[in-house]
């Protein structure tokens, strides 16, 4: 596997855990200060791992 390849993989996964973290704070208990912060990030972090999917998408496969 290519650096850059390994390199959007191991992005992705830390991005996923970010997202995942925002997504606790959704399910907890509502408080709107929180759930609006959380609401950001969360569609911000996804927006990045669709980049990063589609990057690693474009990235020629190695034998």
């Amino acid at each position: 596997m290519s650096d850059r390849l390994d390199n959007l993989k191991k992005a992705r996964d830390r991005m996923l855990e970010d997202r995942d973290a925002h997504a606790k704070v959704l399910a907890a208990p509502f408080d709107r200060d929180k759930a609006e912060r959380a609401r950001a990030k969360f569609v911000e972090m996804q927006v990045l791992i669709d980049a990063i999917d589609r990057a690693i998408a474009g990235e020629p496969a190695t034998a």
